[in-house]
């Protein structure tokens, strides 16, 4: 198996390479907070949050913040070991 095998196609664009960095250093970190960082559009992210919540990489938490909605993600285990294999592979490959 080479180095290449870790490297994880779901974390092949900048946007979910973000929310995943972002995650990875954060308990959680909301909707608004990760559109600000990342510097992209709503449906863009909420895109990108979708296909990582279908790969179980993330986790989403729907509360009430003030009377308005607020969601938050948090990298799920899967998601975390996934990212290490990912970035550790990069890191060999860079090497």
């Amino acid at each position: 198996m080479g180095i290449i095998d870790n490297i994880n196609k779901l974390f092949d664009h900048r946007v979910r390479l973000g929310i995943m960095s972002v995650l990875a250093v954060n308990d959680d970190a909301d909707f608004n907070r990760l559109k600000e960082l990342l510097g992209v559009t709503d449906g863009n992210l909420a895109s990108h949050l979708k296909a990582l919540e279908k790969a179980r990489y993330i986790s989403v938490n729907k509360t009430f913040v003030n009377r308005k909605p607020n969601t938050s993600y948090n990298a799920t285990q899967l998601g975390k070991a996934e990212f290490k294999k990912h970035i550790e592979a990069l890191e060999k490959l860079i090497n």
